[in-house]
């Protein structure tokens, strides 16, 4: 097991290079640079403009800024936003908990709803249930988070009122933030109202990022259980006279769950790349809809730095993925 986590921690190394270059590359592919959107429209000279880029250090060959932007990261340094002259990372741990928060609360239901789901659907093989099931998610999976987000808009906020369009709680509340979860912020402050407000603000939000990975973790869980429940141990457990719960709860479904996990840990970056889509429908200020408006603003240093950061959450996700087969499996430890 310690062998597995150190080989993947020193993959970690490779990995981020590749994610520093790709994405150095991909934001400077886009028409413009930071100076032309910033000063594109306030009648600038061209000596001015060209000043202010060699300031921001653009006007060096693409292979120096990357090296030089390299250095930085070594040094612990993700640079400053060129908008708001904020530092990368100060920014980034102000928004996170916003994202962390509809992330949560979509994996948690994603996994309260999916997992009991799929094992029914298993057990009830070829049901109107089981069908049922597999075309709805077949249906959530395929959807596109943009047009489901904007349906569910319709629906709920402008046809029947019962959520809000946007934002993460009405302005008629202020909180103070503590630990930048909303949810547990209005608990903690003596605003009448804020927390109902906050709950109804994340429903919308929480509910259109979930529904795709609900739908893999369902159609994962049926597939998982309905190969372990053809193993031989379990028809034994069966023809031992055990109740179907034991059976399924104990012997099947401990057995079914590696995939599961598997697909659960996968769901992370699921999760953190429909926040950007999600983040910017409903106007959630999370890091999704910041990195949106930074390569709107081709400030460099923030889509370099977020991606870089959002990279670090999902290698940790799939390391806690990997150390939890071996809790669910100790035969994994020697392997």
């Amino acid at each position: 097991m310690l062998a597995n986590i150190l080989r993947r921690l020193l993959m970690v190394v490779p990995t981020f290079l590749g994610i520093t270059l790709i994405t150095f590359v991909m934001i400077r592919l886009l028409p413009g640079d930071p100076v032309t959107v910033l000063l594109g429209e306030t009648g600038v000279s061209p000596e001015q403009a060209a000043q202010f880029r060699e300031t921001l250090g653009l006007d060096q060959p693409l292979a120096v800024q990357y090296l030089l932007y390299l250095d930085r990261i070594a040094a612990g340094d993700l640079g400053k936003s060129i908008t708001t002259s904020q530092p990368v990372l100060k920014e980034f741990l102000m928004l996170f908990p916003a994202t962390l928060e509809v992330g949560i609360i979509a994996l948690t239901l994603a996994i309260i709803l999916g997992i009991p789901a799929g094992v029914l659907a298993a057990i009830w093989r070829g049901s109107a249930f089981d069908m049922t099931l597999m075309t709805s998610s077949l249906i959530g999976y395929s959807i596109p988070i943009f047009w489901w987000g904007l349906l569910l808009i319709i629906l709920f906020s402008v046809t029947l009122g019962w959520t809000p369009v946007s934002g993460r709680i009405s302005a008629l509340y202020w909180v103070q933030p503590v630990t930048g979860f909303m949810l547990i912020d209005t608990l903690l402050s003596n605003e009448k109202g804020a927390f109902v407000s906050a709950l109804r603000h994340l429903i919308l939000p929480a509910a259109v990022l979930a529904t795709a990975p609900l739908a893999l973790i369902a159609r994962m869980t049926r597939s998982a259980m309905i190969e372990v429940l053809q193993e031989d141990y379990v028809q034994t457990a069966q023809s031992k006279g055990l109740s179907s719960l034991r059976v399924v709860g104990l012997h099947a479904f401990r057995n079914a769950l590696i995939p599961i996990v598997t697909v659960i840990g996968l769901q992370v970056s699921v999760l953190l790349t429909g926040a950007i889509m999600t983040e910017t429908i409903f106007s959630w200020p999370g890091v999704g809809k910041w990195l949106v408006d930074a390569v709107f603003r081709r400030d460099y240093p923030v889509v370099q730095g977020g991606v870089l950061l959002l990279s670090c959450v999902v290698i940790v996700a799939n390391l806690v993925t990997d150390i939890l087969y071996v809790v669910i499996n100790p035969r994994l430890r020697h392997v």
